[in-house]
């Protein structure tokens, strides 16, 4: 299945900028609180595109390890100038998203640059590098980082759509080291990435986006229980009507281009699957009081002027456990959710 892309622009959802402010910030980036995966749904070989029929690695190891140290370059650039032209030709779908609007708000409150600058190491790198058919292709990187708890991995999925492209990231994760799962190797030491339509799996990669949403609004049984699903759906409805104030919230897929799932087939026959999904957050004063006032993030990328309600945006990339149909519960596990503010309306 493949993914269909223009030129290096990352595909954007409507209105989003191209980075956010995190709930759970961790240096720049916003990173929930658990761990993340991987899994390839348009890159997954299915369809050949450019009559490229042959199965090959979609990158040499050096070139995987270029294409860390290139993005790390340009983030820290970035990061340190507030200027989102730095690393914007090294980041794509939702990682450039979430990025692209931090640094949007970083710029309007500190022109001058990130007064609190930290440079971003990795270290001990190990990269999963699919062997696939045709365009688009992409790898994991899994590395330590000198941010984020002690021992944690960070996962970082690179992709890209030719050969004349750059390397760019589109996922980020960070899990504990015991949570990365082990993926189906072969011989040569190359992954093996699954469609997006594959039926062995408990929810096909490309509807886990739209499952997920539908989850969040009604339950069910399609996800295990955990920090990302019951217990973000339990504090939703605890804040939903507070007096004085209401919230809405309203949960879409996205699954196109850059923002398409990607993933690794696992060692238990599952897979390890990066999707992303776009939310929207209202909230809304009753007669006679007012908004919260937002922090100076929030309102640098804030349109309108907030009077009684404010509708937040926010881009969050989730990486799950997909197991086999039929095994276990089988129900997905949310390892890991990278939710970042992209974009605000007052009304």
């Amino acid at each position: 299945m493949s993914r269909d892309r223009t030129g290096r622009s990352p595909r954007r959802p409507r209105r989003l900028s191209r980075f956010a402010l995190g709930r759970f910030a961790l240096g720049r980036f916003a990173l929930a609180t658990a761990t993340v995966t991987v899994l390839s749904s348009a890159a997954s070989g299915c369809v050949v595109v450019h009559g490229e029929r042959e199965v090959v690695p979609a990158a040499t190891r050096d070139e995987a390890a270029r294409a860390l140290k290139d993005f790390t370059v340009a983030y820290n650039k970035a990061d340190a100038t507030y200027d989102r032209s730095d690393d914007a030709e090294r980041v794509a779908g939702p990682l450039a998203a979430i990025d692209g609007a931090k640094l949007k708000a970083g710029h309007k409150n500190n022109p001058a640059g990130n007064p609190a600058h930290s440079a971003l190491e990795f270290g001990d790198a190990e990269f999963s590098i699919p062997a696939k058919a045709g365009w688009p292709r992409w790898f994991v990187a899994n590395a330590t980082a000198n941010k984020g708890a002690p021992g944690s991995r960070w996962l970082l999925v690179f992709t890209r759509g030719s050969a004349d492209e750059l390397w760019q990231a589109s996922y980020l994760t960070v899990l504990g080291a015991g949570d990365v799962p082990k993926f189906v190797k072969d011989g040569g030491g190359w992954a093996q990435p699954v469609t997006a339509d594959d039926p062995a799996l408990a929810i096909e990669p490309e509807k886990l986006g739209q499952s997920y949403a539908a989850y969040l609004k009604a339950g069910g049984n399609a996800f295990a229980a955990g920090v990302h699903t019951s217990q973000w759906r339990a504090q939703r409805e605890k804040f939903a009507s507070k007096p004085g104030l209401a919230r809405q919230y309203i949960d879409q897929p996205l699954t196109s281009g850059d923002y398409a799932p990607v993933g690794l087939r696992t060692a238990d026959g599952g897979a390890l699957v990066f999707f992303a999904t776009h939310r929207y957050e209202k909230e809304t004063a009753a007669e006679g009081t007012g908004i919260p006032s937002p922090g100076t993030d929030v309102q640098a990328l804030t349109t309108g002027e907030i009077k009684q309600s404010l509708t937040l945006e926010f881009v969050s990339n989730q990486v799950v456990l997909d197991p086999l149909k039929g095994s276990g519960a089988g129900q997905v596990s949310v390892l890991g959710r990278i939710e970042g503010l992209t974009g605000a309306e007052g009304e």
